[in-house]
Formats: C-alpha cells, sequence, structure tokens
C-alpha cells in the first residue's frame, strides 16, 4: 500500500518537474511573447538609420563583385566626357577601397602639388569623411607618405617618414581629386602619381551580401533580415548610433514574432519611412533664385536623414568646407529650365564668384533626366576660373546660356544648350568662404531673358 502511494507521489512529482520544463522552454523559445511593438515612429526611424549603411554596402558590392576593381588598388578614372554621368570636368579623379588588418598598414604615397587645388577624402562604411589629406589639414606634411592604420594598432611597417592616419575599421574609401586648371596632361600625371604600398596577405573581409535594391525600387523589410551582420561590419562615428541601433534591435525582435508582426512592420516601411525619406530629398535643399543646396554633406551629426539623402543621391560627397554644389533646374520663376530660352547669371561685383572661394569655381551644363554634357559644336560644357570669361562695363559678371551665341555676348561667357530640351547646371564652389558655407552669399538667379 505504502508503495503504491509513493509511486504515484513520485509520479505527480515528475509530472509537475516535466510541466515547468515544458513551460520553461516554450517561454525562452519563442522571445515574440516578450516582444514589445515599436510605434510607426521607431520602424521609420529604425529604416532610415540602416538605409544610410545599406547604400554603402551596395557600393562596395558593385565595386568589387561587379566591375571588379578590387581593394588596395587604384582605379584612374578618365577624364570626364559625354559618356560619363554627371562628369566633372573640374578635376582629376582616382578612388580605391583600401583594406588593412592589425598587423599590417597600407602606405599611400600623395605626390608634391602647388598652386593645384587638389585633396585626398578619406570616407568610412556609413559614407561620413574621415579626414581630407591636403595642405589645408596637414600643412607640414601635405604630400609624401601617409600610414592607413586600423585604429588602437600600430603594425611594423609604418615608414618612419610617414603620417599615421587611423581609421575606425578595416576598410575605408578613399577618392582624390586634382584640378585640372589649363593643363588637364600635367593634372592627369599627377593623377598617377598617386600610389598604394601594400604588404602581402592582408586578411579582407568580403562585402556583406545584401539584397539587390535601386534608387527607384527600395529596399523594404528586408532591410531587418541580417542587422547583426550589417552592424557589426562597420562601427558608426554618429553621436547617436547606440540609441538607434537600439531602436533598431527592438524592430528586428518584434518581427520575429511572426507573419503579422512582419507585415506590420513592412506596412510602416512602405506607408511611412519611404515616402518620408522621398519627401525629405525634395526638400531638404535651401532652393532659391532657382538654385538648391545642401549645407550638410560629409559630416552629419545626428541627422539620419541627411545622412541618407547624400548617401542617396552623391555618395562620398564630401564636406561642404572643401566643396559645395549648387544645382540648377528651374529658373528664379520656378520653370524647368529649357534649352530653347536664353538665360542670364550676373554675379554683382562685389560677390564675383572667385572672391566667394579661395581655390576654384566652374558651372557647367548638363542634360536631363541623365546627366550627361550636352554635344555641341564648340564641345564646350562649362565655364570656370580660367576659362576667360569676360566682365561687363561695370564689373559684374555675365553667364549667358542660349541655344545660339547671344548678340554682343562673348564666347566665354556663353554656355551652348540643346533648343528645345530641358537642361541642368551644377555651380560648383571649392574652398568657399564663410559667406558662402553660412548662407550669407547665395549664387544668383537664373534669369530668363524675354526676346
Amino acid at each position: 500500500m505504502l508503495e503504491n502511494v509513493l509511486l504515484n507521489l513520485k509520479k505527480k512529482v515528475k509530472f509537475s518537474l516535466i510541466a515547468v520544463m515544458t513551460a520553461m522552454i516554450f517561454l525562452f523559445s519563442v522571445p515574440s511573447l516578450a516582444a514589445t511593438k515599436p510605434t510607426e515612429q521607431e520602424v521609420s526611424d529604425a529604416y532610415l538609420y540602416m538605409l544610410g549603411r545599406y547604400i554603402v554596402i551596395r557600393q562596395e558590392n558593385q565595386d568589387i563583385n561587379i566591375d571588379k576593381v578590387g581593394y588596395n588598388t587604384i582605379k584612374y578614372n578618365p577624364l570626364g566626357s559625354a559618356q560619363f554621368v554627371n562628369p566633372n570636368l573640374d578635376v582629376a579623379y582616382l578612388e580605391s577601397w583600401i583594406a588593412v588588418d592589425k598587423d599590417s598598414a597600407v602606405i599611400m604615397n600623395v605626390p608634391k602639388i602647388v598652386g593645384r587645388y587638389y585633396t585626398v577624402q578619406v570616407l568610412d562604411g556609413w559614407g561620413e569623411v574621415v579626414t581630407n589629406i591636403n595642405e589645408r589639414n596637414y600643412p607640414n606634411h601635405p604630400y609624401g607618405k601617409f600610414a592607413f592604420v586600423l585604429k588602437g594598432t600600430s603594425p611594423k611597417n609604418i615608414p618612419k617618414d610617414a603620417v599615421k592616419i587611423e581609421i575606425p575599421s578595416n576598410k575605408i574609401k578613399i577618392l582624390a581629386r586634382v584640378e585640372l586648371q589649363k593643363t588637364p596632361d600635367e593634372a592627369v600625371k599627377l593623377q598617377k602619381q598617386f600610389t598604394l604600398d601594400v604588404p602581402k596577405n592582408i586578411k579582407i573581409a568580403q562585402p556583406v551580401s545584401i539584397p539587390s535594391f535601386t534608387n527607384s525600387k527600395l529596399i523594404s523589410v528586408e532591410i531587418f533580415d541580417k542587422v547583426d551582420e550589417v552592424l557589426k561590419s562597420y562601427p558608426d562615428s554618429m553621436p547617436k548610433a547606440s540609441e538607434y541601433q537600439a531602436t533598431v534591435k527592438k524592430v528586428v525582435e518584434y518581427i520575429k514574432s511572426g507573419k503579422d508582426a512582419r507585415a506590420y512592420v513592412e506596412n510602416i516601411v512602405q506607408t511611412n519611412a519611404i515616402p518620408e525619406f522621398l519627401k525629405g530629398v525634395q526638400e531638404k535643399k535651401k532652393k532659391k533664385n532657382g538654385w538648391s543646396v545642401s549645407y550638410v554633406a560629409g559630416k552629419f551629426g545626428n541627422d539620419i536623414m541627411a545622412r541618407d539623402i547624400i548617401n542617396y543621391g552623391g555618395l562620398w560627397a564630401n564636406i561642404i568646407d572643401e566643396a559645395i554644389y549648387f544645382v540648377g533646374l528651374t529658373d528664379n520663376s520656378k520653370q524647368l529650365l529649357n534649352g530653347s530660352n536664353t538665360y542670364e547669371i550676373k554675379f554683382p561685383k562685389d560677390a564675383l564668384p572667385d572672391s566667394m572661394v579661395n581655390s576654384f569655381w566652374s558651372i557647367t551644363l548638363y542634360s536631363v533626366p541623365d546627366y550627361h554634357v550636352v554635344s555641341n559644336s564648340l564641345n564646350k560644357y562649362g565655364i570656370n576660373n580660367v576659362t576667360g570669361a569676360q566682365l561687363n562695363k561695370d564689373g559684374t559678371l555675365s553667364i549667358w546660356l542660349a541655344p545660339t551665341q547671344p548678340k554682343g555676348v562673348s564666347q566665354a561667357n556663353w554656355l551652348p544648350t540643346p533648343a528645345g530640351k530641358g537642361f541642368a547646371l551644377t555651380f560648383r564652389l571649392y574652398v568657399s568662404k564663410k559667406q558662402v558655407l553660412d548662407g550669407t552669399w547665395f549664387a544668383p538667379p537664373i534669369q530668363k531673358i524675354s526676346k
């Protein structure tokens, strides 16, 4: 009798333990029960935070896996022509993805350049500028050897005469620019003198694999599927990065709770986050006189929207202290520019473009929507500080845009336009003065002239 009682008691205890263990396993294996539903704003913030990094990863995959440019090799871009989109006809370009590891630095050799604008722009994996190598930032060592080193390490292959530049992770992107002036052949010679010294056997991680997306069809909820891998792939210098990343992880945990949660997040991405971003693309820039300009580039503080917009529309943009771009798509009456019309851009004598920069400036004309230079009989695509534009008798400067040379206008002051077609302008200013950077000075109106 006693044995039966003890046997039943053991069975009850065993059953209770199994029940408790089953409940614990269920609770811990289904984190969705504890997942907190994010607000619509949290989902949008999380999406916009990740988007900036995804655009950079997309470009790295394009460069490495599709264009096969490789790491630690320099691509010397040919001078701009009608075959290239949005060519910058002012400078000779070169670019590279540089990869280092804890034991190896990569050395860049920068040639001596005097009396000609140049910079080596160094960017991180979020599109933020780390530094610019030039005589303004490195006055005691404006050229020579520069050693790119993983932050916190001291590789043995750093030359004694090299400036050490610590980078936040094992990869960086560099873009170097050399002003053409009136001697583009000399600029190209200098371009080719930028070289790399690369040690053997550097350990290089391949780009993170992400879903394919385009600017016209942005990535959706899939942006949250590889969060851990993406965030580990590159540290973010944004001051509030940890706060944004906590929000991202909250959204990810909620998505894991089931199909309804994923659908909820996807709906917000499609109806809130992406439209909010595309609206910001249109509204973030200051618009006046037919021009639009962004005063935030290269360094973004905590502005995730600004970083997304720059990465989306002009990845690898430099800080505005180096170069600021005014883009013209309309006249000062907000009418789209038309190549059949005649326009005048008139700079006051006390605010000539030469007086607004410490380096140089240019105005280039492009077709729309493809942003190629417009073919014309003069093979003339822009006007800058060395092309000989003449001042008016009163000391002002007029740049004329028309399908045929306006009567009484010097050819040096005229840019041919495509008759019957739309066009766009880009007004670039390099190393601008304070009044340009703080918005006190603004590009003069694109004025349509009545016939």
